[in-house]
């Protein structure tokens, strides 16, 4: 774990699969086929906390949905950032290094399938959710207690700015 929090204090952006992280990985469709998906508000929050210490949040998804962007926008993560319909993440992985500045090393990937590996493998630091695939989780450098969709990426945010030295801090503001 100290090695992780190393990694984990130098982090600048995080960078989010949304199926089975952001979600639980469920796909719900009516008769018409409108898809719908049901996002942690816990998550959401613990992404603002990030945003607020300064740490940016992409998101990376091999599917294409109006709700990511909507999703997206709630959280006010830049249009910019938001990157859908790579079944192959790794060429928007490389245009978020350009675009950013930032050095492999400064990123975090929070996954929970195989096809988030290639990008795993790349970043500072490689997060699974509890509920991922077992070699998903043999390849992460911290893994969270929470599943996809209930938590998990509040965990994480939650992780990363305690290694920052920042969580206590911020928790502590809500009792003013």
């Amino acid at each position: 774990m100290k090695v992780t929090k190393e990694l984990a204090s130098q982090i600048q952006l995080l960078i989010l699969d949304v199926d089975g992280v952001l979600t639980d990985g469920s796909l719900f469709y009516d008769n018409h086929g409108q898809e719908y998906k049901a996002f942690n508000s816990r998550d959401g929050h613990g992404l603002r906390m990030l945003q607020e210490a300064g740490i940016k949040v992409a998101l990376l998804t091999g599917r294409q949905s109006e709700l990511v962007q909507h999703r997206a926008r709630n959280l006010n993560i830049p249009a910019e950032l938001v990157f859908q319909g790579f079944r192959d993440k790794r060429p928007a992985f490389e245009a978020l290094l350009a675009q950013t500045g930032l050095t492999a090393d400064q990123i975090a990937y929070i996954g929970d399938d195989v096809v988030d590996l290639p990008v795993m493998t790349k970043v500072g630091l490689a997060i699974a959710v509890a509920d991922a695939h077992p070699f998903v989780k043999q390849h992460a450098a911290w893994v969270s207690h929470l599943s996809g969709g209930r938590g998990a990426v509040r965990e994480a945010c939650e992780m990363l700015l305690d290694a920052r030295g920042e969580l206590q801090t911020m928790l502590e503001r809500y009792l003013q």
